[in-house]
């Protein structure tokens, strides 16, 4: 059956919701002899009656109740979606790709730093990474831990992360007072799946952590920086992930470890001119940063 057209749909739907034909054309400023003619056409359409007549108003039949749920759905979904089409319209908004970890350890406490460099910035921020493609409609610019190799992007080496043992102060302070092979009697080790089948994080684990009794080990970076918070043992943790721990003291090192490089990040947008110029704004002070730091 060929789907009616959305004006008719439009007309049925005021009409049953409001059960009279005049107020339903008030609502969408026509006249009741245009809603009348749209709800006919529409029965019509379907081969069966949608009204009855009630006095000075109207009732939906079975038929025309089942298909009122059916279009309040249809435009309900419809609205919603043109709500959110008018966040992409708005001229500042870039949509950022970034791993999780890296955008709540490192990018977040900086994100007031560049909303007063843009103050007409309105960033969609997005951990999903399986939303790599960067294009002019959907994605601005990704930070990957690998380069995207993508036609018509332009892409740069950004910040190299690393591995650092650290710990809530009181933790901290303790492990400090000790040789590091006794630091396994004083602690559990809380670490990342993943560090144990990193190239460089590897050796760290099978050399100068088997002494520890791993007491967490998590698939998500932020769990392990919150059970790092919560003093439940030494972490074995990225670098960028507890940047903001470490400088408002919240983490400290624990020194005796040797230094191990971490993931290195790539930084991407669309080759020459993107969607907006705040998009080559955005880029450039991300890139700043590695200059920085």
């Amino acid at each position: 059956m060929r789907i009616p057209s959305l004006k008719l749909l439009q007309g049925f739907e005021a009409a049953a919701r409001h059960g009279n034909f005049s107020r339903a054309a008030d609502e969408l400023c026509l006249s009741q002899s245009a809603i009348s003619h749209q709800v006919q056409q529409l029965e019509q359409q379907l081969g069966q009656p949608l009204f009855r007549r009630v006095g000075r108003g109207v009732e939906l039949t079975v038929a025309g109740e089942v298909l009122q749920q059916s279009v309040r759905r249809a435009l309900d979904n419809l609205q919603g979606g043109l709500g959110r089409i008018a966040g992409y319209m708005d001229p500042g908004l870039v949509v950022l790709v970034c791993p999780a970890a890296l955008a709540q350890g490192w990018l977040q406490p900086r994100l007031a730093e560049l909303r007063r460099a843009l103050p007409q910035l309105s960033l969609l921020l997005s951990t999903d990474e399986s939303a790599r493609f960067v294009d002019e409609i959907d994605v601005d610019i990704v930070i990957a831990d690998r380069p995207l190799q993508q036609p018509d992007v332009m892409e740069r080496r950004w910040l190299r992360d690393g591995w650092l043992m650290a710990a809530a102060p009181e933790l901290a302070q303790r492990l400090a007072a000790l040789p590091p092979e006794r630091q396994p009697s004083e602690a559990g080790l809380l670490c990342l799946e993943d560090g144990f089948t990193d190239a460089r994080a590897g050796e760290l684990f099978r050399a100068h952590l088997a002494g520890f009794r791993r007491v967490g080990i998590y698939d998500d970076a932020r769990l392990l920086l919150d059970a790092a918070l919560r003093g439940e043992g030494l972490a074995c943790l990225p670098k960028l992930l507890a940047a903001e721990a470490l400088a408002d003291g919240r983490l400290q090192a624990v020194a005796g470890y040797p230094a191990v490089d971490g993931a290195q990040y790539w930084l991407a947008r669309i080759q020459g001119q993107p969607r907006a110029a705040i998009v080559a704004e955005v880029y450039a002070w991300l890139a700043r940063q590695t200059e920085e730091a």
